[in-house]
């Protein structure tokens, strides 16, 4: 993902930042708790179309994911 397009993106539910799962290709909203899905390089910022993270899930994705600088 690049990182200028990063920059500009934000949650469509919180407005906060997301942070990039390139391993899931994912952009992912800590504040809502959502992953949303990039499609052919395409990302769908869709609040129906993202999936839920749980609680597991977010604690392992602060540990591995860096948020964006």
């Amino acid at each position: 993902m690049d990182k200028t397009l990063l920059d500009m993106l934000v949650c469509p539910v919180t407005k906060g930042p997301l942070r990039w799962d390139a391993e899931r290709q994912e952009l992912l909203s800590l504040g809502a708790q959502l992953a949303f899905p990039v499609r052919d390089g395409i990302a769908i910022m869709l609040e129906n179309e993202a999936r839920a993270l749980s609680d597991e899930e977010l604690q392992s994705l602060r540990e591995r994911v860096p948020p964006a600088a």
